[in-house]
């Protein structure tokens, strides 16, 4: 797996040192949920789950290079609902104490730009409940664009109710229009 650089962040392959990070932000109620698993209760799932995701190939961990601490995860991995090997669907989880900081953005934009320059996919899916404002800030950031809401997709970890999930996508051709420059 490539590692990738940003401004702040270095994005590398999550090891097993990582799990006491890993389980602190993954026993949140407020982040687990929300990147679609149950709220971890003890440290061996947060390892199994860390282990898994190692195996992947295509997830990274999100380094804070001021701290060097894992801080999130992000992957780009097969997408589940379409049947498309040119397509891959984002995924990322941070820790609470950074949201609003742009950090879930900028590690999104390093993922698309390795996905499309690096990876060669013609599009890249994200799923994110509609509640979920923040993540679909990140999405806008990064020039997705809304496909529509599946309705009553999935059911919540922690009250057991079905919720709609809203389906973002961008394209190659977005993607290379977007990052062209406009001259007047």
């Amino acid at each position: 797996m490539q590692n990738i650089t940003t401004q702040r962040l270095i994005l590398r392959q999550p090891k097993d040192t990582d799990v006491r990070f890993f389980h602190e932000y993954s026993t949140d109620p407020h982040v687990a949920p929300s990147a679609g698993w149950a709220p971890h209760s003890k440290m061996k799932d947060s390892l199994s789950m860390l282990s898994d995701f190692a195996k992947d190939g295509g997830v990274w961990a999100i380094v804070d290079k001021l701290t060097n601490r894992m801080i999130g995860m992000i992957g780009l991995v097969d997408d589940p609902k379409r049947n498309n090997p040119k397509v891959k669907m984002l995924g990322y989880a941070l820790h609470e104490n950074y949201w609003g900081q742009g950090m879930a953005s900028e590690a999104a934009r390093a993922v698309v730009d390795f996905g499309f320059e690096v990876q060669n996919l013609d599009m890249i899916s994200a799923y994110v409940y509609t509640y979920n404002n923040k993540s679909k800030n990140v999405l806008a950031n990064c020039g997705f664009r809304l496909e529509g809401v599946l309705r009553k997709a999935t059911i919540s970890y922690l009250d057991e109710q079905y919720l709609d999930e809203a389906c973002f996508s961008l394209t190659k051709q977005e993607y290379i229009k977007d990052r062209q420059p406009v001259f007047k």
